[in-house]
């Protein structure tokens, strides 16, 4: 998904309002994962709904004047409703002032806390958890991974050097047996080991299998190997 296309139809604010239908949700999803831009939206913008619900929740109820308009009401609103209707009334003059003073201390906070510490924790560097796995071992147990959730990690592919082969194709198979991710490696003269960094992720602990192969210059591929790890997370 194109960030620029993101920003034009407001698909953070739909997806904070779960406006986004299942397939415009998960590949909203799968960008802001990827996009820092777009995840410091999100959370600045979670935090936001947050705090205007619990105004809107502390506001005593006001009697509105009738209107000749009929509209069927749901039979059970959700928070979304309340929300929109709360951001209608934040305009009468009775919740002006307060509200207005409330988006003025959130906006300063995310400006002067939230976003720096985001930023700081993009750019700062970090230690990161790894292992090396070496494909094509057999009979030994593979090495454990620590890490917590929401944090990347690293592992070290060792691959035994074939000058046939042009590169390699790595997939990821989690405990259930299923593909989480694949991945297209350079077959370098001389280089036998490549650093890959695995994005944070809803990771389920358990032991996970890497299996490679390797693909010519025609396009044909065979099996070079396989390597596991158990991955452990620490709460």
């Amino acid at each position: 998904m194109d960030h620029d296309a993101v920003v034009r139809q407001q698909m953070t604010e739909k997806y904070l309002l779960n406006e986004l239908d299942p397939k415009a949700r998960d590949e909203f999803e799968e960008h802001y994962f990827d996009c820092p831009d777009c995840a410091l939206d999100v959370r600045a913008g979670a935090l936001f709904v947050e705090r205007t619900k619990a105004v809107f929740a502390g506001q005593p109820a006001m009697a509105a004047p009738p209107r000749p308009v009929v509209v069927p009401a749901p039979s059970k609103p959700g928070w979304t409703d309340g929300l929109r209707a709360g951001l209608l009334g934040m305009f009468r003059p009775a919740f002006a002032l307060p509200i207005m003073a409330l988006l003025l201390a959130v906006i300063g906070y995310q400006n002067l806390v939230t976003y720096p510490h985001l930023q700081n924790q993009l750019n700062s560097p970090r230690v990161l958890p790894f292992a090396s796995v070496n494909v094509g071992t057999y009979g030994s147990e593979g090495p454990v991974i620590t890490t917590r959730p929401g944090e990347d990690f690293l592992i070290f592919v060792r691959i035994p050097p074939e000058n046939s082969y042009s590169n390699y194709r790595a997939e990821l198979y989690n405990p259930a047996g299923k593909v989480e991710w694949s991945l297209t490696i350079p077959a370098t003269a001389g280089q036998d080991q490549w650093p890959v960094q695995v994005p944070a992720s809803n990771w389920a602990a358990g032991n996970y299998t890497l299996a490679v192969r390797g693909v010519t210059t025609s396009g044909d591929s065979k099996d070079v190997g396989r390597a596991s790890f158990e991955l452990q997370i620490q709460k």
